[in-house]
């Protein structure tokens, strides 16, 4: 068994076609079709299954597939063992949302810049649904995301970090600093949101429903910091994770709502796909998120 013969049976497996394996690889598709039956003859196992231009994986490749994928990391660690960390230089790919890169990811690529100056970060941003999609068709190294608890076989989580999200206002709102509202008094003012079905917008949407309400927005939009901008302004209420206000809340220009029955916590996790390998790049980016938890 070769390990470019793993490294293939991993490529069409991402992949999902033995055309589109070759050509990321760079062999002619003969000599991946070649490499495959050699590995299948030598497991006596039948890895996938031809339908037409497309395969699938067999019950036995679904088995062997989580074999070659540690064999593949572990001899990508072999050979990275003796590399310092300020000698990473290969990119990375980052997918995450426009909260977190606004409030959460400048100290942590600062952090990492110092440390690793030759490492070129591009950093894509989404809806966790459109970030999942980009890392399974491995666009991506990893993903930034804040949602529900996520859970799936096919990702390695590295990262998950409780993250309350609130109603917020200016400070000068006559609504700062009165306890115990119920959501109906918040309805009689205008909203500022994220847009409709994404992460604490969705939360918020679904926790109204259950109440009867539905909530119209002044304004729908995806800029997180045009909506803190807004927000500062008194010109209404907005639902945020704690971490995109708190530098405006420790500074006095915006407010927390107490809203006991609407509490609600989202989870920031990091992930990468099961069968992606680790990088040190990747490894080092982690333990910097890590690092700036709070």
């Amino acid at each position: 068994m070769e390990l470019r013969q793993l490294q293939t049976f991993m490529a069409i497996t991402q992949t999902g076609s033995f055309s589109k394996a070759a050509q990321s690889l760079g062999y002619s598709q003969s000599a991946v079709t070649v490499q495959i039956r050699l590995l299948e003859q030598e497991l006596d196992a039948r890895l996938f299954d031809r339908m037409g231009k497309s395969v699938a994986l067999t019950s036995q490749g679904r088995e062997f597939e989580r074999y070659a994928a540690d064999i593949i990391q572990e001899m990508n660690r072999a050979k990275n063992f003796n590399r310092k960390r300020d000698e990473l230089s290969s990119p990375l790919s980052i997918g995450t949302l426009e909260s977190l890169c606004f409030s959460k990811l400048p100290p942590i690529l600062n952090h990492f810049r110092q440390e690793h100056p030759r490492v070129s970060i591009r950093i894509i941003t989404g809806s966790p649904k459109e970030l999942i999609g980009q890392m399974e068709a491995n666009r991506l190294d990893l993903i930034y995301i804040l949602d529900r608890q996520r859970y799936n076989e096919n990702w390695n989580k590295v990262m998950e970090v409780e993250e309350p999200i609130v109603f917020v206002s200016s400070a000068s709102s006559p609504l700062a600093g009165r306890k115990g509202m119920e959501a109906e008094e918040l309805l009689e003012h205008p909203f500022f949101l994220t847009e409709k079905d994404e992460n604490y917008r969705r939360e918020l949407d679904s926790s109204l429903e259950t109440k009867g309400r539905m909530l119209t927005p002044a304004l729908e939009i995806s800029n997180t910091e045009f909506i803190i901008r807004m927000v500062r302004e008194n010109r209404g209420i907005s639902y945020l994770p704690l971490f995109a206000v708190r530098e405006w809340v420790e500074q006095g220009e915006l407010a927390i709502l107490d809203v006991p029955e609407l509490k609600r916590t989202l989870y920031r996790q990091i992930f990468y796909h099961r069968n992606k390998w680790l990088s040190p790049e990747m490894e080092e980016f982690i333990r910097t998120a890590e690092y700036d938890i709070v």
